[in-house]
């Protein structure tokens, strides 16, 4: 991608295709942030466009004082939040953490079975129980490689609950992938 502060500058002054540029380097980014929180297609593309449209009306306010990647990441966040709180008011807030750790499938059908034997099937299936806040974390820690900071920065968690929530996810998925290995 070109210098950022060439490609602002020109999208500020009316360059739709400096614009169409920026799209294409963070749509994947976009996509991965609000489909991980959000998980219905649908819901996941109206949202990602209202992000570039929320990206587009206040990238004159952006300043630099952290990456671009992290300030769309951080809209992408709020956005995906605020449309969880419209959806399912607080309970996204309060996921229960006993309802994903006593999770247990009582009857085996082919589907799961199948999915039993791809792993990495399994570990994603697992992630997206995990709360929303937890998932958040993982997802842009591990997945998209943000640090400590630029997560709290995105998500306005502080830094010690994001490693919190980060241990607590990975023990969780730990636990789970070892009861997974037994069978």
């Amino acid at each position: 991608m070109q210098n950022e502060e060439e490609i602002i500058s020109r999208i500020v002054n009316g360059d739709i295709t400096a614009f169409k540029i920026l799209v294409k380097q963070y749509e994947k980014l976009v996509t991965y942030m609000i489909n991980r929180l959000v998980q219905n297609n649908e819901d996941t593309q109206d949202l990602c466009q209202e992000v570039f449209i929320k990206v587009y009306k206040h990238l004159s306010g952006f300043k630099f004082q952290s990456k671009l990647s992290t300030w769309i990441a951080q809209i992408a966040y709020g956005t995906a939040i605020n449309h969880l709180k419209k959806v399912s008011g607080k309970r996204y807030l309060t996921d229960d953490i006993a309802d994903f750790e006593n999770y247990h499938k009582t009857t085996e059908d082919p589907e799961s079975i199948l999915t039993k034997k791809n792993t990495s099937a399994f570990i994603q299936q697992q992630i997206e129980k995990l709360p929303v806040h937890y998932r958040t974390v993982l997802t842009l820690y591990h997945l998209n490689e943000f640090s400590y900071q630029e997560i709290e920065e995105i998500t306005g968690m502080p830094e010690g609950t994001v490693k919190n929530y980060l241990f607590r996810a990975r023990k969780l998925l730990k636990d789970k992938l070892e009861l997974y290995l037994k069978y």
